[in-house]
Parts: structure tokens; C-alpha cells; sequence
């Protein structure tokens, strides 16, 4: 989608840019990785209003999307999705020795991805008559 859009983006530097999602940010157990991901893959997308009304609705789709995760989730908090604490190093061994990352944390990466995509081709389309 960047290439439709026109934007260049670094692939080599994404992970760099998303490694401090792990955990819930730093392993702080708060907002899921994948939740933080796909809010800014949807504002780097959706690029910057020119008018409150555009902003507002630009906002609208990452609350959307935030809407969605969590009815598919259950949560958008990484400590309630996982179960664990990460902010203690054995909660950090509990997730590299366990199926935690194949049962839950792969799955919600999937997960926000598809909610990403399909909100960009929906605020893509134009709104059928009648409706804005």
C-alpha cells in the first residue's frame, strides 16, 4: 500500500522502529505491540488532514481499529492478552519457553494487520449516496 501511496519506506528499518513494542512497550505489559503497529501503519496511510474535519476522521479509523482488535482480542493490553508480567525477568522466560508467542502474540500481529488493511481500503472507497 506505501507503493500505491507513493511513499518509500525503508523495510530494513521497520523492525528497528517496532522493537520497542515488544512486551507492551518495553515490556511494560500496556498496549499490545501489534495495537501500536497498526495505529501507525493506519496514520503513515492515511497521512496528515488538512482540515479538522479530515483529521477527525483520520482519528475515527485508528479508533476503529482499536475497536476491532479488542472485539477479536478481547484486549489491547499485552499483560491481559498474554497472562504474564513482563516487567519481571521470570515472566520474560515464561514467554520464550512457552507457546504464548504462537497462541496469542503471531495471532494478534495477524490480526492487526487484516483490521489494518481492510480499514485503509474502507476509508479509501467512497461512500455510497446518502452517506458520508
Amino acid at each position: 500500500m506505501c507503493q500505491e501511496k507513493g511513499l518509500e519506506v525503508d523495510r530494513s528499518v521497520i523492525p528497528k522502529i517496532a522493537r520497542g513494542f515488544a512486551g507492551g512497550i518495553g515490556n511494560s505489559g500496556a498496549v499490545c505491540g501489534a495495537v501500536a503497529g497498526g495505529v501507525m501503519a493506519i496514520g503513515l496511510m492515511t497521512g496528515k488532514g488538512e482540515s479538522l474535519d479530515e483529521s477527525l476522521a483520520e482519528l475515527n479509523v485508528a479508533q476503529e481499529f482499536r475497536r476491532r482488535f479488542e472485539a477479536e482480542m478481547t484486549s489491547i493490553s499485552c499483560r491481559e492478552l498474554t497472562g504474564l508480567d513482563l516487567t519481571k525477568k521470570e515472566g520474560i522466560e515464561k514467554l520464550m519457553t512457552s507457546d504464548v508467542p504462537q497462541r496469542v502474540c503471531f495471532p494478534a500481529v495477524s490480526v492487526a494487520y487484516d483490521i489494518a488493511i481492510d480499514l485503509l481500503k474502507e476509508s479509501a472507497s467512497p461512500a455510497p449516496d446518502g452517506e458520508t
